[in-house]
C-alpha cells in the first residue's frame, strides 16, 4: 500500500520508461478522479438495463449485475453469452450519462502532451464513451486512437485475446510500450506480455467501487503504483525519459 503522503512507489525490478515509444492509458476511473462521479452513473444504467431486461426490482438486479462481473468479467459479456442482447444498445444505454462533473485537467493534458511517441487508449467501454470522456477533461486531441471493447470483438481485459487483438490492431510492440491501468488484475497479461506497468489507484476511498477495484497491490506482475496520475508523468516519467 502507498504510505500516508506518499503519491507514487516503484518496485525495486521495475521496468523503467526509458526506450517506451507507445503510452497506452485505460479510461475509466485512470485518467479521471472518482470524484468525477463517472463511473457510478454508468454501474448504475448497467442495473437499470437488468432491471428491465429480466424485470427485477433494483437490490435483485445489482445482485445478478454483480455476479455476471466476476463470473464473465463484465456484464455486457454475459448478457451476450447467455441472452444475445445487442452489444451496442447495451453500451449506447450504458454510457448515456451526465458530464458535468468531469472537470477539465490542463496538467494531465500539459503532462500527456509532453510523452514522445503514440499514446492511446484502451477500454473495456465504448469509443464514444471514451472520446466524450477524454474531451471533456482536455485530452482528447494528445490521443492517437481508442481501443474499445468492440474493437476486441467485446472480449475484455483482463483477457489475453482482447490485449492481443489491441496490440495487433496498432502495431504496439509491447516490449517498448507502458500500460496505466486502475485495476491491478488487468495488469497481470500485459507485464507477462513485457509492457511497462503503472496501477494507478485513488488517493482517496471510492464508496462506489469495490476494494480489490482500488488496492495498491504490490506484486511481479506491478512495476509502479500512483495517486496522482499526471504527477507521476511529470515527477517520475519525465525525468526518466531526460536521464
Amino acid at each position: 500500500m502507498l504510505l500516508p503522503g506518499e503519491s507514487h512507489l516503484t518496485a525495486p525490478e521495475a521496468r523503467g520508461f526509458s526506450g517506451i515509444d507507445t503510452w497506452v492509458f485505460d479510461l475509466d476511473n485512470t485518467l479521471y478522479p472518482h470524484d468525477a462521479r463517472v463511473w457510478p452513473q454508468v454501474d448504475e444504467r448497467i442495473t437499470l438495463y437488468v432491471m428491465n431486461l429480466f424485470g427485477l426490482d433494483g437490490i435483485s438486479a445489482r445482485a445478478l449485475q454483480k455476479y455476471f462481473y466476476h463470473r464473465y468479467g463484465t456484464t455486457l459479456r454475459a448478457l451476450m453469452a447467455e441472452w444475445k442482447i445487442d452489444p451496442y444498445e447495451f453500451l449506447d444505454f450504458a454510457h448515456d450519462i451526465d458530464h458535468s462533473g468531469i472537470a477539465l485537467d490542463p496538467g494531465l493534458g500539459v503532462a500527456i502532451e509532453g510523452l514522445p511517441g503514440r499514446k492511446l487508449i484502451l477500454t473495456n467501454g465504448s469509443r464514444r464513451h471514451a472520446e466524450n470522456v477524454a474531451k471533456k477533461l482536455g485530452i482528447l486531441d494528445h490521443f492517437e486512437d481508442v481501443f474499445d471493447i468492440a474493437a476486441a470483438d467485446f472480449v475484455p481485459k483482463p483477457e489475453r485475446t482482447a490485449y492481443e487483438k489491441f496490440l495487433d490492431r496498432h502495431g504496439v510492440d509491447p516490449t517498448r510500450s507502458a500500460l496505466f491501468e486502475d485495476i491491478a488484475k488487468n495488469l497481470v497479461v500485459p507485464h507477462d506480455l513485457g509492457m511497462a506497468t503503472v496501477l494507478v489507484v485513488p488517493r482517496t476511498i471510492d464508496p462506489f467501487r469495490e476494494s480489490f477495484e482500488q488496492e495498491a497491490v504490490r506484486a511481479p506482475h506491478i512495476d509502479h503504483i500512483t495517486n496522482d496520475l499526471a504527477g507521476f508523468l511529470t515527477d517520475r516519467v519525465a525525468p526518466a525519459l531526460a536521464a
